[in-house]
């Protein structure tokens, strides 16, 4: 592993990265379009001017575009590559606004379930090679064993041999399940629930606040209560297929639980803006992952796919969630929503992605070495 990677690792790890997951997100797109009969214009991996590219029997141009910062299919009848329906574009078969409600529905939803699908069939592989960790031993992990130096538990009132079983009412299934839900709630009040000696009790405790810095200088801000384990070691025991996969659907599950909680808390001020990242910080931890290794690697493209597929669901005009909020709302409606309002409707969500791009570029250029971050 590289200390500090060299530059051109930066580069191909961003591009080996994120051309292949736009390129499967917009393949969805585009696949589950023809199967439907709907005609696409252009498949573009990237954005702006065109740098290469054919066209195909079907009258699709393939492209690559000069800004590698994500793709597009635009489909017959769409007024731009944000897919926003042009209402001077008649409704004729093969375009995207002649297709049924649910064709379109499908169509939309089927590049961010191809991510998901992607980061869950990466998660499986690594449970079916490598195995499930599993605890062993006749100590229950979450039993705690020793307090650190000033830990905030022990003030709160916590013991040894305290078995913690659930925190803010959710059940806790091992020492690794309560340090994480610890981890992602720094300086916040959560309640405890212990058994003692068999008698079930609530203990209130705020979490202290940390920085850790990893091997690549790359800060976390988690949360710590400063207790460990009485007992309890880890194994690997050898899972198939048919085991691995409902192991990769719940840890995408839980990885998206905590995209949801990191939202959450910048949106209530309990984190920073700051700590949102854009390309520039992809691009550095893809370099720094691909120092590491290729299973290293694997396993972070696997996130990245998984949050394309969360951001991408998210209501937001422009994006697919935007389009099937439109959708919804169109066959509760029985109509579809009105022209003027789906133009400001996108030309609002637009704005907000470029904003939010602005914000993630300015925090990755801020970061980089020269401002003495």
């Amino acid at each position: 592993m590289f200390e500090s990677p060299p530059f051109w690792m930066y580069v191909i790890g961003f591009a080996l990265l994120l051309g292949p997951l736009v390129t499967l997100h917009e393949l969805g797109h585009l696949l589950v379009g023809r199967l439907f009969g709907v005609k696409a214009d252009a498949f573009s991996v990237g954005f702006g001017k065109e740098l290469a590219g054919f066209t195909d029997r079907q009258g699709t141009r393939w492209k690559l575009s000069a800004l590698p910062l994500g793709g597009y299919v635009q489909f017959k009848g769409d007024m731009n590559p944000a897919s926003v329906p042009d209402p001077d574009a008649p409704a004729e078969p093969g375009s995207f606004q002649h297709a049924a409600l649910w064709k379109r529905a499908l169509i939309v939803a089927a590049g961010p379930v191809t991510n998901l699908l992607l980061a869950i069939g990466i998660f499986a592989a690594f449970f079916a090679i490598i195995g499930k960790p599993e605890i062993v031993g006749e100590e229950d992990s979450r039993t705690i064993g020793t307090f650190a130096e000033g830990s905030v538990a022990e003030a709160a009132g916590m013991r040894e041999g305290d078995v913690v079983v659930a925190i803010d009412g959710r059940p806790i299934r091992d020492f690794t399940d309560m340090k994480t839900k610890v981890a992602l709630h720094p300086s916040t009040r959560m309640v405890f629930t212990l058994d003692r000696a068999g008698q079930r009790i609530d203990v209130p405790v705020t979490t202290a606040r940390i920085e850790r810095r990893d091997d690549f200088g790359n800060v976390s801000t988690e949360g710590l209560v400063g207790i460990a384990p009485a007992g309890g070691q880890y194994e690997l025991r050898q899972v198939g297929l048919l085991e691995a996969v409902p192991l990769a659907v719940r840890q995408s599950w839980d990885f998206t639980a905590m995209m949801i909680t990191g939202i959450r808390q910048i949106l209530g001020g309990e984190r920073s803006v700051k700590e949102l990242g854009g390309p520039l910080k992809i691009a550095k931890y893809s370099g720094e992952q691909m120092s590491m290794g290729a299973a290293a690697f694997i396993h972070f493209a696997a996130l990245i796919s998984l949050n394309l597929a969360f951001i991408n669901f998210l209501p937001i005009p422009a994006l697919d969630g935007g389009h099937l909020m439109f959708y919804l709302a169109e066959a509760i409606r029985r109509k579809p929503v009105g022209p003027q309002a789906t133009e400001w409707a996108y030309r609002t969500g637009i704005a907000l992605v470029l904003m939010l791009m602005a914000v993630v570029t300015v925090n990755d250029i801020i970061a980089l070495p020269v401002f003495g971050s």
